[in-house]
C-alpha cells in the first residue's frame, strides 16, 4: 500500500475519498495540486479542489444512515468520579443541529469564523461539528489559555460569536472561565475588534448561573436558546479547499500562528490515519486524553474518531484526580481498548509508581498511543510492560498541528517496534533526511527532517500571513516542507525524533538532542523525569542544562548529582554531558502535559523578566520553586 501511495498518490487517496459522500465529485484529472518550491513562485497545496463534501455529515449523518444511529458515539467522564454521560450518534446530530440553528439564526454563515473557549464538555465536539456543519470556520482556544492569549486570537481572526461556559473544575480547582473571556473582550475592544455576542453554557458541577458575571446585551445562556431551535439543520456543501477550522500555535517569535486546515484532504486524512494507526475495529472503545484545544483533539478525539463511526471516550479531569489510578479506573469502567496519550502523562504515572496501575485489571486494552513529543525508552518499556502487560502494541506518533495527522508512526503488527522510535512513513509521507545545505542524507544518518512532496492533511496557509507561512516551513529548503525537528534514521530504516531543531545543543561543535540527553538521565533509577535546555557558554559555545525531577523520597545530594552525569557520560558520550543539574520538584507544563522549555531557558539563563504568559500552566507555582532552588 504504501508503494503505490508513493508511485500513485493521486489514484490512491481518490480510492479512498470514494468511501465518503461527496455532493460533488472532483475533477479526476486535479486531484492534487502543489508547488512547495519557493524559488518557483507561491508555494500552494490543494487536494479534490472542485469536490463538494461536509465532514460533519460524513461523521454523523452518513453513520446514522449505515444504520449506527443507536450506536454510542461519545461517553463523557466527568471531573469527579460519577459524573458521566453519553451520547448516540443520533442523539449528536441532533445536539449538532440545534447548535447549527442557533448559529445560522445570529447571522452565522459560511466562512464565518467562531471562537470556542470550552472545556472537555461534549459541548465542545458539538460546537466544532456544529460550525462544520454550517460552513463556519471554528477556532478552538484551549481553556487554560490567559485572557491576553485569547484577546490575541479574537483580533487575529474576529469572530462572529465567542462560546464558553461560565467554569469548570480542573480536579478540586474551579477557573472561572468566563471571567477570562469577559477580560479578553474588553482587550479585544481596545485593539479595534468587538465581539457582540458570547454564548455561555452553564456548567452546574463548577458554579451555579447566579453566581456567574453577566452582561445582559451580549451574553447568553446555551440552555435558554440552543435547546429550542430544530433537531434537523440542512448541510451547507463546501468546496474540499474552503477553510474548515484555524487552531493557533505557538511561534518562537511574535504573536500566534493561525494554523488553516481545510475540508476535504483533512477529512480523508485523519479518517485514513486513525483507521490504520490505531487498527481500528467497530467494536473499540477509544480513549484520547487530549483536549481539544489542541491538533490532537480535532483529529484523534472528535474528526478522525466519528468519520470511522467509532465511539469516542472524552474526559474532562485530570488524570491524576483524585489519585493517579483515575486513567484506569476509566479504563475498566467503559472497557477503553484504545488509549492515545502523551509521554509526560506516561512518565508522570510512571513516578507515582505501579500499585496505582496493577490494582486495575486494564484487561480490555488492546492498542497503546503515544503523541505530543519522542517518547523515551524508559517510559516506552514502562507503558508497555506495565500499562499494556506486555502484549499491547505501542502507535509512537510522530506528527504537528500543521500536519493534520500523523505521518511517522507505527502500524500495530505491521513490523517490529523499537522503543522510542516513531518507526516508518504513514502512506502517501515522504520523509527525508537533510544537511544544513538542504543535500537528501541517504542511509544512517541524522539531520533535518523535511518532507518531499504535499499529503492531504496539510495545512494550507497560515491566516492573513502567507508570507510567514512560506517563509518558516518552505524557505529553509527549498522544495520541501521543513518540519523544524531534527531526526536520525538507523540502519534498519526506523527513525528517531530528536526534538525540535531549536532544542538541538551545539556544544564545541557536536549537535546534541535534548530528547537524547532527556533519555540517559531518566534512565537513571532516580530520575522520574528530565528536561534539558542549552545556555550559553563562553568555551563551548552552548552547554547542557539539565531539570531533573527526582522518584518520589530521594534526596538532592552531591553523590546523585554526580551520578547522573555519569549516566549520560557512559550512555552518549563525555561530550553530552550536562553542565549543570538543577534539582526540579516539578516541570512547568500546560494543561495538557506539554513541558514548556521556553520558561525553562529564561530561568536556565537568569532571564527571569523575560518570563513571559505562565497562566496556561497546570501549576504556575512551579517556576518559583524552581527560581528559588537555581543555586542549590
Amino acid at each position: 500500500m504504501y508503494q503505490r501511495s508513493i508511485k500513485d498518490p493521486s489514484g490512491f487517496w481518490s480510492e479512498i475519498a470514494e468511501t465518503f459522500y461527496w455532493k460533488e465529485k472532483w475533477n479526476p484529472s486535479e486531484v492534487c495540486s502543489e508547488n512547495l518550491d519557493v524559488t518557483k513562485g507561491p508555494v500552494q497545496i490543494s487536494w479534490f479542489k472542485g469536490g463538494k463534501t461536509n465532514i460533519c455529515y460524513n461523521a454523523v449523518d452518513r453513520n446514522i444512515e449505515c444504520g449506527n444511529g443507536d450506536k454510542i458515539a461519545m461517553y463523557w467522564e466527568g471531573n469527579e468520579p460519577g459524573q458521566d454521560g453519553k451520547l448516540t450518534y443520533s442523539e449528536l446530530l441532533e445536539k449538532v443541529c440545534q447548535l447549527a440553528n442557533y448559529l445560522k439564526s445570529v447571522g452565522v454563515g459560511k466562512g464565518d469564523a467562531v471562537i470556542i473557549y470550552l472545556p472537555m464538555l461534549l459541548e465542545l465536539p458539538i460546537a466544532m461539528l456544529a460550525c462544520a456543519r454550517i460552513g463556519a470556520v471554528h477556532s478552538v482556544v484551549f481553556a487554560g489559555f490567559s485572557a491576553d492569549s485569547l484577546a490575541q486570537r479574537i483580533v487575529d481572526c474576529k469572530p462572529k460569536l465567542v462560546i464558553t461556559c461560565n467554569a469548570v473544575k480542573r480536579g478540586a480547582k474551579p477557573i472561572l472561565l468566563k471571567d477570562i473571556v469577559d477580560a479578553a473582550l474588553v482587550e479585544s475592544e481596545k485593539n479595534g475588534v468587538s465581539v457582540g455576542l458570547c454564548l455561555t453554557y452553564e456548567n452546574q458541577s463548577a458554579m451555579k448561573r447566579e453566581d456567574t458575571k453577566w452582561q445582559a446585551e451580549r451574553d447568553v445562556w446555551w440552555q435558554d436558546v440552543v435547546t429550542k431551535f430544530p433537531t434537523k439543520c440542512d448541510v451547507e456543501w463546501v468546496d474540499a479547499e474552503d477553510p474548515l477550522f484555524l487552531l493557533y500555535t505557538s511561534g518562537s517569535t511574535g504573536k500566534p500562528k493561525g494554523v488553516l486546515h481545510t475540508s476535504g484532504g483533512y477529512m480523508l486524512y485523519t479518517a485514513t490515519t486513525f483507521k490504520y494507526a490505531f487498527d481500528y475495529k467497530p467494536t473499540d472503545i477509544y480513549w484520547c486524553t487530549a483536549d481539544c484545544g489542541w491538533i490532537t483533539g480535532h483529529s484523534y478525539v472528535t474528526y478522525g474518531p466519528l468519520l470511522n463511526g467509532a465511539t469516542v471516550l472524552v474526559f474532562e479531569g485530570t488524570p491524576n484526580y483524585p489519585d493517579s489510578g483515575r486513567c484506569w479506573d476509566i479504563v475498566d469502567k467503559y472497557n477503553v481498548s484504545i488509549f492515545y496519550t502523551a509521554p509526560t502523562l506516561v512518565r508522570s504515572l510512571m513516578r507515582d509508581g505501579t500499585e496505582y496501575v496493577t490494582r486495575y485489571s486494564r484487561k480490555s486494552l488492546r492498542v497503546l498511543g503515544s503523541v505530543g513529543e519522542p517518547i523515551n525508552p524508559s517510559a516506552w518499556r514502562w507503558f508497555y510492560n506495565i500499562v499494556g502487560d506486555s502484549r499491547c502494541p505501542i502507535s509512537d506518533t510522530w506528527w504537528q498541528t500543521e500536519t493534520g495527522g500523523f505521518m511517522i508512526t507505527p502500524l500495530p503488527g505491521a513490523w517490529p517496534q523499537k522503543p522510542g522510535s516513531a518507526t516508518f512513513p504513514f502512506f502517501g509521507v515522504q520523509p527525508v533526511i537533510v544537511d544544513e545545505k538542504g543535500q537528501e542524507i541517504e542511509g544512517e544518518c541524522s539531520g533535518y527532517l523535511c518532507i518531499k512532496k504535499s499529503w492531504p492533511g496539510a495545512f494550507r496557509t497560515l491566516y492573513g500571513d502567507h508570507e510567514r507561512y512560506e517563509t518558516t516551513y518552505f524557505k529553509p529548503f527549498a522544495g520541501y516542507y521543513f518540519t523544524g525537528d531534527g531526526c536520525s534514521r538507523d540502519k534498519d530504516g526506523y527513525h528517531w525524533l530528536t526534538g525540535r531543531v531549536d532544542d538541538v545543543i551545539n556544544v564545541s561543535g557536536h549537535r546534541i538532542g535534548t530528547a537524547e540527553v532527556e533519555s540517559a538521565l531518566v534512565s537513571h533509577p532516580q530520575c522520574a523525569e528530565a528536561a534539558v535546555v542549552g545556555v550559553e557558554h563562553e568555551v563551548k559555545g552552548q552547554g547542557i542544562y539539565a531539570f531533573v525531577t527526582l522518584v518520589d523520597g530521594v534526596p538532592y545530594s552531591a553523590e546523585l548529582r554526580k551520578s547522573l552525569i555519569m549516566t549520560v557520560r557512559n550512555q552518549i558520550g563525555a561530550f553530552a554531558a550536562p553542565d549543570k543539574i538543577h534539582w526540579a520538584p516539578g516541570l512547568p507544563k500546560t494543561r495538557s502535559g506539554k513541558i514548556m522549555r521556553r520558561i525553562l531557558r529564561k530561568i536556565a539563563a537568569r532571564q527571569l523578566d523575560e518570563l513571559g504568559d505562565t497562566s496556561t500552566l497546570a501549576d504556575p507555582g512551579v517556576v518559583e520553586q524552581l527560581i528559588a532552588l537555581s543555586d542549590c
